[in-house]
């Protein structure tokens, strides 16, 4: 309480008929007239009124009256009111309270006398709560004269238009990559069938070339901070992967684009480019570029090789570019293809399909296509620094290839005398022809890579050596080429036993060696599997291998295990070799005993256990054990630096693949003991990579880390048009033909059979990221490494446009939607009807056919109890325009089926009464189910609408070939959380409230907030256009003063008291409090603070309070209650 006594006035409205007929108001005025510090108490018909406000400013004056409550109607409406009528008596307006007895009393009961009596208590707990009020005082702040709309739909751009042509700056942000909305897809407009492009494409581009407007297409308003008249705003700007600046709108990207993508513009009925404009007139001109997350074959490839990029290249035709594709990532395309085990294929989504595509297959077919002797060489910046790679298996020619590229003098060292390591020396001829390694290791040399054969590490050259021979940095790739030993006797006979991978080397390298006519095979792996092949073309009349799991455990790939069986190789699985016998120092069989499984070992697999009294015999003379590799460590000696791990294999860092040697780097089989290929590919690129950093003095171990997936993979939608097909089959040789000589035994796949294989792929990732459009864009606008961005923007006042989205009618599945093909919803009609759409404006059935008859259906999703109980106020409209265009465009038959026409809008009566005289038919009704059953054979293929009719009250049964369903509005996606944002709040139907109905339609809540459109509820364009036109005009008015007034209640913090916790800086939505280091106190900026009262509620010590509503007012406003 002030020291000044409290004199009080209290005055009761009637407030029409809506307050005075429950609450008996004069003898509420009675009541008040004995409160404490009341010195006058009255009852009028309208207190808002100008005589009722003069009552009160008189009694101000005359009587010396200091506190006035007014007890009527929600403070919403009219507190603003009763503050100015004090202020202009000379008034604190803040000594004003208000008791709503309205919306609390009068509306709320049916009992007069109970609503009497809570009249009198909220106007006694006004009466007290005023005398605690205190003076305060409102601040002028200069305001940003600039509008935030959000929405670029026909609301959003009125709206946007309006402000500009008023002298404001107008920020317009849409999450669209154009502008323009839902009008954008339709083709008439009702009720006057004007185009709907003919009324939209002049804002769109009056849009894109008004100076006052700053167009943020593609974008988001993420946060939103500040107060009325300085507001800031959070733009995120999506990357759209071609430059704004520079794109002409030329469309050559999207005529070169290989990938298909369903047009959500065209309400999935057809399919887009991956680049690609929503339409031909969109604004802005700027084509986009739809990327979703990286295709599953490409995040499952080791090397990373753009799998889903060439794939589309192939289909194409494109093979040239495809292998460029490839050898940015891999430099052996033609060897890959022919023996990668390609994982990639067990990621291929396909599979939810039929089966995988044949990835590896159609890459190989490419790389055939191509003469690597013709193979363009790219220009290479050279570089001073040497780099030596030692071994020239696929992870060394991997290093040599890509740091040669990098432009750096690469040295390669090789053992043997020919380039290949493994490649060359541990795959059969009839799966790596030597000719296709031959072109391929030539190409990496015409890039000018150095050679040096017949070069052994640790005896012809060391690491010291090449240190001093200028070399400053080294990568050892030298393989996995020492067998693993049986352990068991008779291992060390001098005839009839050689390792898998000597015997294949021999072999390759021409060497003489006699091949036994019986020969056992010891191991279950891809070398066991090569060398019984080799073994059976070497001329041996019985190859059999023996494995100590099942089939099914053998590590060999499945397609290779199904050859050799061809070939007439013998499996004897479950088996465990014993010892080898040998007579006269000569091999003359294997002893071996039968296994079964037990449990699991330390690796998962089930351990093979032997079953007692089981052994036999093999006849053989040749025992070919192949039963694993690791690395030859003769030079461990002369390099006691070089850590190996407890396998025998080089230790390095995860990742970078650098030794602990710093400038030494390894990868492959030496680091991973034997594995594939395409593992030792990623090695070398591992590797490269970090020697080039090593090199530059950047190399750190983290940026090698893998981050972790947090989310879901967002891929592609697979189409549903997308039906099974059957996975392309390799050609190969006849069984009986393949042992007669080492002639390639896959034969490929023929060009017919790669274009429909390539067909098949999913395109998981959206663009596949070929850069057929860079190379095609002459002003080199695509920028495939484009981020998402951030703006921050300062706006005065913001208005909120973000439209509808149309109701998803899947689970009505009485209507068949989604099951029947020529179901149709109102958006997907629009797009059959405009000359941009899937059918250029036709209206056609899926089959091509025009139909003869079409049932619209109206209320679909509205006037639903079970959905949308509201109605959606356009529905009708539209589906009587629909019923004109089918009917003008092709005579066909159409049934309305309505629960009431709604058309209050101007002509739209005299439009209702027009489609009825073309002879459409209107059934009163509610339809039950569309079904695909006949009645009869006639109708067969057609659909069948059954419905009530109300009117004639009976069941009809009505054969169509089209129905088209006029689905209701909806509050658009993500309404909900830039109403948090913004600080609006929504209706239980999920649409953004106005301020008031009738006082103020386009204001909200919030100071400076507007509402344009279908935000706010269902409207038709001519209420969309107007709402607009308001809502830039009340923020225009707003911001034209060039000041507003803050408001007084806001939050203060009692210095004495603060304990310097800074809960409350936690807290604060609006960043309006900052800690004063100084003292050791936090401080209230009062130009942002909104009042909200979060760091009074959460302070612990109390320091924090709010202006006008202290505890001694809430207090006594309590007291009065109870």
């Amino acid at each position: 309480m002030t020291a000044e006594k409290p004199k009080v006035g209290v005055y009761i409205c009637h407030c029409g008929m809506n307050i005075a007929p429950k609450v008996d108001v004069e003898n509420v005025a009675m009541f008040a007239k004995g409160l404490d510090h009341v010195q006058v108490a009255r009852d009028y018909k309208f207190m808002c009124s100008n005589p009722g406000q003069e009552q009160i400013m008189d009694d101000i004056k005359t009587l010396g009256l200091n506190r006035v409550v007014v007890a009527s109607c929600s403070p919403r409406m009219h507190e603003k009111t009763f503050r100015n009528a004090c202020e202009r008596a000379g008034l604190n307006p803040y000594h004003f309270q208000m008791a709503n007895i309205r919306e609390h009393s009068s509306w709320v009961t049916k009992d007069s006398k109970e609503a009497t009596e809570k009249a009198k208590d909220l106007v006694a707990a006004a009466a007290s709560r005023v005398v605690y009020h205190h003076s305060l005082q409102t601040r002028e702040v200069k305001v940003n004269k600039s509008v935030l709309v959000i929405g670029g739909g026909i609301a959003g751009m009125q709206a946007a238009l309006t402000a500009a042509e008023s002298g404001m700056k107008v920020y317009l942000v849409e999450r669209e990559p154009s502008i323009g909305g839902h009008m954008a897809k339709f083709d008439k407009t009702f009720p006057t069938l004007d185009c709907a492009a003919c009324i939209s494409t002049p804002k769109t581009v009056s849009i894109g070339q008004h100076p006052g407007i700053s167009l943020y297409s593609y974008s988001e308003v993420t946060k939103v901070e500040g107060f009325v008249g300085n507001y800031k705003a959070t733009i995120t700007r999506k990357p759209r992967y071609v430059r704004e600046d520079k794109c002409t709108g030329c469309g050559l990207c999207a005529e070169v684009c290989p990938v298909q993508m369903k047009s959500g513009f065209d309400e999935n009925l057809s399919f887009r480019k991956a680049t690609y404009r929503s339409f031909p007139q969109a604004v802005p001109l700027t084509f986009c570029i739809d990327k979703k997350d990286t295709a599953p074959c490409v995040s499952t490839c080791p090397a990373g090789v753009n799998v889903q990029g060439y794939v589309q290249l192939i289909k194409k035709g494109k093979y040239e570019e495809a292998v460029r594709l490839i050898m940015e990532k891999i430099p052996l395309p033609g060897v890959l293809g022919r023996v990668c085990p390609h994982p990639c294929e067990s990621r291929c989504r396909r599979f939810d399909v039929d089966s995988a595509v044949a990835i590896r297959d159609l890459k190989r077919f490419a790389a055939d296509q191509v003469d690597f002797k013709e193979f363009p060489i790219p220009e290479i910046e050279e570089k001073e620094k040497k780099v030596a790679v030692i071994g020239s298996g696929p992870s060394g020619l991997t290093v040599a290839y890509d740091l040669r590229l990098m432009g750096y003098a690469v040295t390669l060292f090789e053992a043997e005398q020919k380039l290949g390591g493994m490649l060359r020396m541990g795959i059969p001829d009839y799966r790596m022809p030597p000719d296709k390694l031959d072109q391929e290791i030539d190409y990496i040399l015409r890039l000018g890579v150095t050679v040096k054969t017949g070069v052994v590490f640790g005896k012809d050259i060391s690491l010291e050596r090449l240190l001093k021979d200028g070399f400053e940095t080294v990568f050892m790739g030298i393989g996995a080429h020492k067998a693993l030993k049986l352990g068991i006797p008779g291992e060390e006979t001098e005839n009839g036993i050689m390792d898998a991978v000597q015997f294949l080397k021999a072999v390759n390298l021409g060497k003489k060696i006699t091949t036994g006519d019986q020969v056992v095979i010891i191991g279950g792996g891809n070398v066991a599997v090569d060398a019984a092949g080799v073994a059976r073309r070497r001329g041996a009349k019985t190859v059999t291998i023996v494995y100590r799991r099942s089939e099914k455990e053998m590590p060999a790939h499945q397609e290779e295990i199904e050859d050799i069986i061809e070939e007439g190789v013998t499996l004897s699985c479950l088996t465990a070799p014993v010892s080898i016998i040998e007579k006269d120092g000569k091999v003359t069989g294997l002893r071996c005993i039968k296994t079964e499984l037990g449990p699991a070992d330390e690796s998962g697999r089930r351990r093979p256990l032997p079953k007692e009294g089981s052994e036999f015999d093999i006849p053989c003379d040749m025992v070919i054990p192949a039963i694993g590799q690791t690395i030859d460590t003769f030079f461990s000696s002369s390099e006691p630096d070089l850590s190996l791990t407890g396998r025998n294999t080089i230790k390095v860092a995860h990742g970078s693949m650098q030794t602990s040697i710093p400038y030494v780097f390894a990868g492959g089989d030496a680091v991973k003991g034997p594995a594939t290929v395409i593992e030792a590919v990623s090695d070398g690129h591992k590797a490269a990579t970090a020697m080039h950093q090593y090199l530059t003095g950047e190399l750190q171990q983290k940026a090698f880390e893998e981050e972790a997936v947090s989310s879901p993979p967002k891929w592609m939608d697979i189409p549903d048009t997308t039906h099974q097909e059957e996975r392309a089959s390799l050609r190969k040789l006849p069984g009986n033909d393949r042992i007669t000589s080492f002639e390639e035994v896959s034969l490929g796949l023929d060009r017919a059979a790669v274009e429909k294989e390539a067909n098949r792929c999913l395109n998981c990732g959206g663009c596949c990221e070929c850069m057929e459009c860079v190379r095609t864009c002459e002003v080199a606008a695509i920028d495939h490494h484009m981020k998402e961005e951030t703006v921050e923007i300062e706006a005065g006042a913001l208005i909120v446009a973000t439209g509808f989205k149309a109701f998803d009618p899947t689970p009505l599945t009485q209507y068949g939607y989604g099951r029947f093909p020529e179901v149709y919803t109102s958006l997907e009609f629009e797009r059959l009807n405009n000359a941009t759409g899937p059918t250029s404006g036709k209206v056609l059935m899926k089959n091509g056919k025009v139909p003869e008859r079409v049932a619209i259906i109206h209320c679909v999703g509205s006037r639903d109890s079970r959905y949308r109980k509201y109605c959606s106020r356009v529905c009708c409209m539209y589906s009587m325009k629909f019923a004109h265009l089918v009917r003008e465009k092709t005579g066909a038959e159409v049934w309305e089926y309505y629960i009431d026409i709604r058309s209050p809008g101007k002509l739209y009566e005299e439009f209702y009464n027009r489609v009825q005289e073309e002879e459409v038919h209107f059934i009163r009704g509610r339809v039950a189910e569309i079904t695909d059953i006949p009645d009869n054979k006639e109708d067969q293929g057609r659909l069948t609408v059954v419905a009530e009719n109300t009117l004639a009250r009976r069941i009809q049964r009505v054969p169509v070939d089209m129905v088209i369903l006029s689905v209701g509005l909806e509050p658009a996606t993500g309404s909900d959380d830039l109403g948090r944002m913004v600080g609006i709040s929504r209706d239980g139907d999920g649409w953004f409230n106005e301020l008031h109905a009738k006082l103020a339609p386009v204001s909200t809540a919030i100071n400076g907030v507007y509402l344009a459109g279908c935000c706010q509820g269902p409207k038709d364009i001519p209420d969309t256009v107007s709402q607009a036109m308001g809502a830039a005009g009340e923020a225009s008015a707003l911001l034209s003063r060039g000041t507003v007034k803050t408001q007084a209640e806001i939050s203060y913090i009692d210095p004495d008291i603060c304990s310097g916790c800074k809960s409350c800086l936690e807290v604060c939505a609006y960043s309006a409090i900052r800690f004063d280091e100084s003292r050791n106190v936090a401080v209230v900026n009062e130009a942002l603070c909104q009042g909200c009262g979060s760091c009074s509620a959460t302070c612990p010590s109390s320091a924090a309070g709010v202006r006008h509503f202290t505890d001694l007012q809430i207090m006594g406003e309590l007291e009065a209650i109870l």
